[in-house]
C-alpha cells in the first residue's frame, strides 16, 4: 500500500532525503544528536515531522550562533 504521508519513514530513505550516509544518521542516534527515531522490532524508523522538528532545531543565521546553545 502505498500513501502521500506516509506516518514512518525508514532510516535509508532519511539518510537519502539529508544527504547523510547511513553510518553518519547511525552515529547520530547514539550519541543523541539526530533526529528522534522510532523502533519497530530491529527497524529504525523516522516520523516525517520529528525529521521537520530536527531541521527546524538546527537553524542558524550565522556561524558564530553555532554551538553557542542559542
Amino acid at each position: 500500500m502505498t500513501t502521500q504521508n506516509p506516518i514512518v519513514i525508514s532510516a535509508d530513505q532519511v539518510a537519502a532525503r539529508l544527504g547523510l550516509s547511513m553510518s553518519t544518521l547511525a552515529k547520530m542516534r547514539l550519541s543523541g544528536e539526530g533526529p528522534a527515531y522510532s523502533k519497530l522490532g530491529r527497524r529504525v524508523v523516522y516520523r516525517p515531522e520529528d525529521i521537520e522538528t530536527w531541521i527546524a532545531s538546527n537553524r542558524y543565521r550565522s556561524t558564530s550562533e553555532y554551538g553557542s546553545g542559542q
